[in-house]
């Protein structure tokens, strides 16, 4: 029996086969679950293509979650494949590059108001549109998201980091409000890994330079495995009792000193 033998999982964000949230699909579906996929617009012919790599090619589902028309419809979506679900994968952001790359005081509101609506509080909205679907099956579920540590003030990161900051407060108060249906909300904070979202920040090297160094397990950015191996355990029933948390997956950088 695997890890997540018989769950049905909804992963957002696959991109690339490089991205974590490519590993979480494969390593759920490794694990014994049936995995769905959501994307939109032109992002969702890559998934689409990228789906194909999974060990099962799974279905992708229309989700943008700017729109209310896709999270209103997404329960009827998940349906038409499963009648419910026991875990939902969080590995959604954007940010204009005119808020990051040391743009921090020459941000606009409205870019700023973009990277907050995309990166955090789609957590809370996405929550919501899930909520019926992981409490209709086994009660309770697991939502994990991915943030990137936003107790510091990171190089070129700038209002993505506000975002993140966010998206953590975001998380402890979906914990509270969802802990009631016993569904749990998690984070996985990651070290810099080379994926799209990466590519996106300028100056994205100025991030990872010291990195290998400064962790005490050193540190691979070409593979985002260990971080997809932490989603999957958090989506299973090993941790029933954690909710509101933030599991580091970044070679112990975050508990050194500078």
């Amino acid at each position: 029996m695997g890890l997540l033998d018989g769950k049905k999982i909804l992963v957002t964000g696959v991109l690339t086969d490089a991205s974590i949230a490519f590993q979480a699909a494969r390593l759920a579906q490794e694990e014994g679950a049936t995995v769905l996929l959501t994307s939109f617009g032109r992002q969702a012919k890559l998934t689409q293509a990228i789906a194909k790599r999974l060990p099962a090619e799974a279905p992708v589902l229309q989700l943008d979650v700017q729109s209310a028309e896709d999270l209103a419809n997404l329960d009827r979506s998940v349906r038409e494949h499963v009648d419910s679900l026991d875990g939902v994968v969080h590995s959604i952001g954007f940010a204009p590059q005119s808020v990051m790359g040391g743009n921090f005081l020459a941000g606009e509101w409205k870019d700023v108001a973009t990277a907050l609506e995309v990166s955090a509080y789609s957590l809370k909205s996405l929550g919501v549109a899930t909520r019926k679907l992981l409490t209709d099956g086994t009660p309770g579920g697991s939502i994990v998201g991915l943030t990137f540590d936003a107790t510091l003030a990171w190089p070129v990161y700038d209002w993505m980091g506000v975002a993140k900051a966010a998206f953590e407060s975001t998380a402890r108060y979906l914990a509270r409000d969802l802990g009631p249906d016993k569904i749990r909300v998690n984070l996985v904070s990651a070290g810099p890994i080379k994926t799209v979202a990466a590519k996106s920040i300028p100056g994205f090297e100025k991030l990872d330079a010291e990195w290998p160094e400064r962790a005490p397990l050193g540190w691979d950015n070409s593979t985002a495995e260990p971080a997809g191996r932490a989603i999957a355990a958090l989506l299973s029933d090993w941790f029933p009792a954690t909710t509101g948390e933030i599991v580091h997956v970044d070679g112990g950088f975050h508990a050194m000193g500078s």
